[in-house]
């Protein structure tokens, strides 16, 4: 959960500055000619958790796989100003995850997570 945490606020600082933020990861891919697997290196695709509402405000919500986590009860998403307020809060977060803040509303999600593929 940290390091997704941490992706979303390397990409949402990278949006501000304007560069480019890529992790990478490893595939197994055949080679044609000779049939053996080998390990390539590619780009991972990182979806933003945010989007920008009507209003012009930064709107995200935590996620954890698919299923969005509470982060008060009732309360899924919050709504900043700006990018730089979104980078804050997500630290804000960060910092609220790694103190054990929000354990209970991720093992509630990493449960719901886990029934699905128990199907």
């Amino acid at each position: 959960m940290q390091i997704n945490i941490w992706w979303q606020i390397q990409l949402a600082k990278s949006q501000l500055e304007g560069t480019q933020f890529v992790v990478t990861k490893f595939r197994s891919v055949k080679d044609r000619e000779t049939g053996i697997l080998k390990q390539v290196e590619v780009p991972k695709r990182i979806k933003p958790w945010w989007f920008q509402s009507n209003e012009g405000k930064v709107c995200f919500s935590v996620r954890y796989g698919s299923w969005t986590i509470d982060l008060a009860k009732g309360k899924p998403s919050v709504e900043v100003e700006s990018g730089e307020e979104l980078v804050k809060a997500l630290t804000t977060i960060k910092i609220a995850v790694e103190a054990g803040e929000l354990d209970s509303q991720i093992e509630i999600a990493s449960a719901k997570l886990r029934s699905g593929f128990g199907k």
